[in-house]
């Protein structure tokens, strides 16, 4: 996560917590004027498309205040979805044992890109299994991590 999205989850979270709601995690993509800053929420009960649009009124005020991105952007707030993003390590924890990808911010045994079962998620590190060999990934260098939905 980067320094940017860490102070806005900071900033974000108290007022989509007053809400009722969890904020799961920020991304923001730079595009030049076509930037997305998406916001995740989640609740127990599920996430529809009001419960965005007043997690969106609350987040634009905030960051019509606060002003702490210097470029144009477009705000999404979104549910997780089946492709559930993961951003902390409380969230890997919660997924052991289901298919998550994961992209590290460096290389790691000459990659970046894991996707395999998540066997473990202990002491800050991730354990996954990709065709029979487990990788040990540490949390704090992962860049973006999502769990696969599967069908069965």
């Amino acid at each position: 996560m980067s320094k940017l999205e860490q102070r806005l989850t900071e900033m974000l979270t108290p007022a989509v917590e007053a809400l009722g709601f969890e904020l799961l995690g920020v991304e923001f993509v730079r595009a030049g004027k076509h930037s997305i800053l998406r916001v995740y929420i989640d609740h127990e009960n599920g996430i529809n498309v009001d419960d965005c649009a007043d997690v969106s009124f609350q987040v634009s005020a905030i960051l019509d205040v606060e002003d702490p991105i210097n470029t144009e952007y477009n705000l999404e707030v979104s549910s997780p979805g089946m492709d559930r993003p993961l951003f902390t390590e409380q969230h890997y924890a919660k997924v052991v044992g289901e298919i998550v990808a994961v992209k590290m911010a460096l290389p790691l045994d000459n990659r970046r890109n894991f996707k395999g079962k998540l066997l473990a998620c202990e002491n800050a590190t991730l354990t996954i299994e990709i065709d029979g060999e487990q990788f040990a990934l540490p949390v704090a260098g992962i860049e973006k991590g999502n769990l696969v939905p599967t069908f069965e």
